[in-house]
């Protein structure tokens, strides 16, 4: 029983997988469209999207299983 046996996606968390789909997507994009694949800025949007989308997700998942 690992940690991604414990993530359920519904109502709630959706909000979070926005989130860390917006920064995949984010990256992704402005590394194609401007070549910036090393560029600190968009590492740190990226982080955080990424970052609080992950974690709402998981928090929202412990709160469940209590």
């Amino acid at each position: 029983m690992g940690i991604m046996s414990t993530i359920k996606l519904d109502l709630r968390t959706a909000p979070f997988f926005f989130l860390t789909l917006l920064g995949i997507l984010f990256y992704v994009i402005w590394g194609v469209a401007w070549d910036g694949w090393f560029d600190i800025g968009v590492y740190s949007i990226t982080i955080l999207l990424i970052g609080f989308g992950l974690v709402g997700i998981y928090l929202y998942s412990i709160l469940e299983d209590e």
